[in-house]
């Protein structure tokens, strides 16, 4: 099966990330609030590991520590919009963002061809923050691509 290209833009504090996978909005909207699948996916690379915890509701908040090489990673924030296989918006704090609150939105849109994700994340403290995010998030949904392939 031939990966989907994916589109990555940064442009003043802002990234996007844009993906469409053959898979279900239903699955896919799963895969961002269930700890176990979270932990699959957002991971640094494909030999490393994660932990996830996640309370899956408004003002609820989850954590992903990504277990580099160098050390583990913190990222985590609080869940502003759940809006069920249309959309999630949650705040994301990390060393990568110096420990700014930045605010990440996914859209989820049905296609012909599975389901196109829109990831935007915003506030980005600097270029090369927005520049890591996206990589980092266009190699999480590869790896999200790949854990849902049918």
């Amino acid at each position: 099966m031939t990966q989907a290209p994916t589109t990555f833009a940064s442009e003043g504090g802002k990234v996007v990330v844009k993906r469409t996978i053959p898979a279900t909005v239903d699955e896919l909207f799963d895969a961002w609030l269930d700890p176990e699948s979270l932990a699959q996916w957002m991971r640094p690379g494909i030999d490393a590991l994660s932990t996830a915890t996640v309370d899956a509701r408004v003002g609820g908040a989850f954590e992903v520590v990504m277990h580099h090489p160098d050390g583990p990673k913190r990222h985590h924030g609080e869940y502003r919009v759940i809006e069920r296989n249309r959309k999630l918006v949650f705040t994301w704090i990390s060393d990568a963002t110096h420990h700014a609150e930045t605010l990440v939105t996914v859209d989820f849109h049905p296609s012909i061809s599975g389901t196109e994700i829109v990831l935007t994340h915003e506030r980005m403290p600097d270029h090369d923050a927005a520049v890591g995010h996206g990589r980092g998030w266009t190699a999480a949904l590869a790896l999200l691509e790949t854990l849902l392939a049918h």
